[in-house]
């Protein structure tokens, strides 16, 4: 029944938002209040769970949309993004833009979280697209992937740090093998799965699509590369800092305020303002513009996101991942492929990768004491599983969906297909590692 209602909210959605033309948030509420009812949770628990999903999630994000936003509109008009964009097409050309996109996606998701990823990219993708004429989802879509898998397999990030420790595996062994199931998930999802993709239509947001300039009135070269890309560079610096320093040490408050993604955004904000705004002749004045025009941009996607955190709250307070975890339980499937499958529908069902992640876990790990599956690839397959099928009631569904101004189609069969391809790569190669581990170790 659980399962029943969660498909006709999602259903109930689609066609509140693709034929009834309903704004998307109003849809949010309207589809999120009756499945709390339906799920059995009395009205003021309902009206609660609503507040807190929005407040979670809103809480979570906002600070780092709202100033990767602005970092990503002021890369763009002070022109930026295009002197990357031209810098890379002459060193590697346009043939090979997918790869040289999924490669810098990949060098750039291993130190960031996707939301800033995310953002940080979004205005080299759209430069390219400008400058040579490519399809949008085409060029953005590999790096995309890059930055999902990684956010979904490796650590440092939240979710496969906190399975790590849960199932007591080694950090190392898991990026390891982590890095080996990344690459043909990316591979396959990224340049080749997006040839498919090329007659899509996306009119990205405008406000991360600037005027072109002459080359004469770009910012150097340098200035664009370490303007943009300094959250990269500081969280690089303080991980490594937090790698070889003593955990409890007197830098280490230090170095893990310096850690969050909002306070690495704020200081490349505050950085960008001067390199890329009154260094290049701008007025504060036009610079403040450049930031008010990227929050009036961002504030629609804002409420999208946290309509979808609400509904997600809903879910998770009536108990539905619960019910979902234990009717999977007793299915009798090979430790790995039970983790994975309990992560892939619960991410489905409720939209959250991290809590797919983590309600999985809780409930591969009495499992697994009992069990010769390695827990490093145990990490690894529920990180998998909880990128199965994004769709509407998941807040990355609606970035993408928003910033690259596509139906829901479109992005069903673009982000969504990408993201399930991923997941089941990965889990494939989890498996193929699980066969080959014991041969390598015997031979």
């Amino acid at each position: 029944m659980t399962l029943l209602i969660i498909l006709l909210a999602v259903l109930a959605l689609i066609v509140l938002i693709s034929w009834g033309k309903v704004n998307t948030f109003v849809a949010f509420l309207l589809v999120t209040i009756p499945v709390g009812f339906a799920l059995g949770l009395p009205p003021t628990q309902v009206l609660s769970a609503v507040q807190k999903g929005l407040g979670d999630t809103l809480g979570s994000v906002a600070l780092v949309v709202v100033l990767g936003a602005m970092l990503g509109k002021l890369v763009a008009d002070s022109g930026a993004a295009q002197q990357i964009a031209s810098t890379m097409i002459g060193a590697f050309g346009t043939k090979n833009i997918q790869w040289t996109l999924m490669a810098t996606g990949f060098v750039v998701g291993i130190p960031l979280f996707y939301n800033v990823g995310f953002l940080l990219m979004l205005p080299l993708i759209f430069s390219v697209v400008r400058q040579y004429g490519l399809p949008a989802v085409y060029v953005g879509l590999p790096m995309l992937a890059s930055l999902s898998v990684l956010h979904g397999f490796l650590p440092p990030h939240p979710a496969p740090t906190a399975l790590v420790v849960q199932f007591h595996a080694d950090m190392g062994l898991t990026f390891l093998y982590g890095l080996l199931v990344a690459v043909p998930a990316i591979v396959i999802a990224g340049p080749l799965y997006t040839r498919t993709l090329k007659g899509i239509v996306s009119r990205p947001l405008a406000s991360f699509v600037a005027e072109l300039r002459p080359a004469g009135e770009l910012p150097g070269r340098a200035n664009s590369f370490l303007s943009s890309l300094l959250p990269v560079l500081v969280l690089a610096v303080v991980l490594g800092l937090q790698a070889v320093l003593p955990a409890r040490g007197p830098l280490a408050p230090t170095l893990a305020f310096l850690a969050e993604p909002g306070v690495v955004m704020l200081l490349s904000v505050v950085v960008a303002t001067f390199s890329l705004g009154t260094a290049q002749g701008k007025s504060r004045g036009d610079v403040m513009e450049t930031y008010a025009a990227a929050v009036r941009d961002v504030a629609p996607i804002l409420l999208i996101i946290g309509g979808a955190g609400a509904l997600k709250e809903v879910l998770l307070a009536s108990g539905a991942s619960g019910q979902i975890a234990a009717g999977l339980s007793g299915t009798g499937l090979p430790p790995l492929v039970l983790g994975w499958a309990i992560a892939g529908i619960i991410r489905v069902c409720l939209g959250s990768a991290t809590v797919a992640g983590l309600t999985a876990a809780g409930i591969m790990l009495p499992t697994l004491a009992h069990s010769p599956a390695d827990p490093n690839l145990m990490v690894l397959a529920i990180g998998a599983g909880s990128l199965l099928f994004s769709h509407v009631n998941d807040g990355g569904f609606w970035l993408f969906k928003e910033y690259f101004n596509l139906s829901i189609k479109d992005t069903f069969r673009s982000w969504s297909m990408m993201e399930t391809i991923v997941s089941v790569v990965g889990l494939a190669g989890v498996l193929l590692l699980d066969w080959a581990l014991p041969l390598l170790r015997h031979a």
